[in-house]
Formats: C-alpha cells, structure tokens, sequence
C-alpha cells in the first residue's frame, strides 16, 4: 500500500561496495569564494559607511531621537477626540476596571429603579 505513492527507488546494492567497518568515500567539496569578507564593526540599520561603529553619531543620535519625540507627538495630538464625546470616551478610557464596574452596576441599578416606578404607577 505504500509503494503505491511512493517514487520508484534506485537499487541500493547496484553500487561498488566497501567493506565493513570502512569510512565512507569522501563526498565532494563547494569552494566558497574568497572576496567575500564576513564580519566587520557592527552596524544598525540605515547607518551609512561615515556612522560610528554603532551606527550613529553623537550629533545624529539626538536629532534622531528629536524626531521621533516630535513624531510620537504629533500622533498623540491627532489621536485626541474632540468634543463631548471624545471627553467621555477620554474619562472611560481614565477608568480603571473596578470604577468601570461600579459605573455599570449603578447604571444598572437606576434602570432597574425606573422599571419599578414605571411598574407601580401602572398598577401591575
């Protein structure tokens, strides 16, 4: 049943063979070329071949932290709501999980209140 799926394989013993205990003949070697240097300083990415060994200059590394303060800045102002809703959902998100919880439950209990109200001024 497994050869039914299986490639044809080539006869294993069609081979010269060795005697036991022997080494196996010696495979063939790749020759890797001898231009290529491997290793070298390390560098961080976008460094260019004028950056220090840690890819940065002194002045580089703080204008490039400037950058990203005033980038992380601006995303943090366009991510601001605005309006009534954009300060409520700024005090949610405020909240923490247990004032949350207290919020839910009162608003919970004063619908509860309100459906008796409306229940005893009909009678039921």
């Amino acid at each position: 049943m497994g050869s039914l799926c299986s490639k044809a394989s080539s006869d294993n013993f069609a081979g010269a063979g060795r005697p036991l205990g022997s080494a196996p003949a010696p495979a063939g070697t790749s020759s890797v070329p001898k231009t290529v240097k491997v290793g070298g300083p390390p560098r961080t990415l976008g460094g260019g071949p004028g950056a220090s060994p840690h890819g940065e200059s002194a002045d580089g590394l703080i204008d490039a932290r400037s950058r990203a303060a005033a980038a992380a800045e601006a995303r943090a102002q366009a991510a601001k709501p605005s309006g009534k809703l954009g300060a409520k959902l700024e005090a949610q998100k405020k909240m923490s999980r247990t004032e949350a919880l207290q919020a839910a439950s009162s608003d919970e209990q004063r619908a509860r209140d309100i459906d008796a109200s409306a229940s005893a001024l009909r009678h039921d």
